[in-house]
């Protein structure tokens, strides 16, 4: 995406202090072993998984869900559901706040991110999204007939495809209009009568002092910092994840009509204040 959503002002990160270092080695040092304790294993599954199952990738996103759910019980962070995860095949359309919305989406769901083909290429973490499935899509209208296919083969073999309609990240304190260009993929004519789209609400509520956009990431800011500085807090909030009612996509007569309804699900799903758009 080109766009960036930027507030007004972005949260200024508070200085490390000493045992606020501690923090950051004790937890990065745990979560890098289980990162690349699952990475190792997650190969050596798929090595068995390709030739039997081709890309239906039956065990794999288990050990994906461990080291998500591993990532908040070193933080000491609370991660709560509320409703259940669809039995349909589809996708899922999600509010953007942070990085961590994939930890936060991947700790309860199978599910495989759509993401922009950019971060294939990006150190570290790009290796990681390759190997847990990540869908990358180019913005060049000359590959559209390929992603096409791509989606249609991974949406009918069952995977659950994950997408940020709002296009980019926000504060979290609001739901940004959802872009209906990527619904368009839900309409294609193998797809249209089988698929369910299920919209989910993600908040992220900081621990009492805290700026409530703690753990958001958006604009300007940058990775590193934010990450380290959230491995140095020394008390945590809670993630809520609010999974709504499937929406048929052969209910609808198109991709603006399923983005408008999805949006309105995933905005109802927040907390009243945080229900408000781009200008609120």
């Amino acid at each position: 995406m080109n766009l960036t959503w930027k507030a007004d002002d972005e949260p200024i990160l508070k200085p490390i202090t000493f045992m606020g270092w501690v923090r950051v080695v004790l937890r990065g040092g745990i979560f890098a072993l289980i990162l690349v304790l699952g990475a190792m294993i997650s190969f050596c599954i798929q090595l068995i998984e390709r030739p039997l199952s081709g890309g239906n990738r039956p065990i794999s996103p288990y050990l994906t869900q461990w080291v998500a759910l591993s990532f908040f019980k070193i933080l000491g962070m609370r991660h709560e559901v509320v409703g259940e995860s669809m039995k349909h095949p589809g996708a899922v359309v999600a509010n953007h706040a942070s990085w961590f919305d994939i930890y936060t989406l991947n700790a309860r769901k199978r599910i495989y991110f759509v993401s922009k083909s950019e971060v294939a290429k990006w150190p570290g973490i790009g290796f990681l999204a390759r190997m847990v499935g990540t869908v990358f899509i180019a913005r060049d209208p000359k590959q559209a007939k390929i992603q096409q296919e791509v989606f249609e083969t991974r949406l009918l073999s069952g995977h659950k495809l994950l997408f940020f309609p709002e296009g980019t990240s926000s504060d979290g304190l609001r739901v940004l209009p959802f872009k209906p260009t990527l619904f368009q993929a839900f309409f294609a004519g193998n797809l249209r009568e089988k698929l369910h789209i299920q919209p989910v609400s993600v908040i992220y509520n900081a621990p009492e002092g805290e700026d409530p956009r703690l753990y958001a990431w958006f604009g300007d800011m940058e990775f590193g910092s934010h990450f380290l500085s959230i491995l140095a807090t020394p008390k945590h909030g809670s993630v809520r994840v609010v999974y709504h009612s499937p929406l048929k996509v052969s209910a609808f007569s198109d991709r603006k009509a399923l983005a408008k309804v999805a949006e309105t699900a995933v905005r109802s799903g927040m907390p009243e204040e945080r229900q408000i758009g781009a200008g609120g």
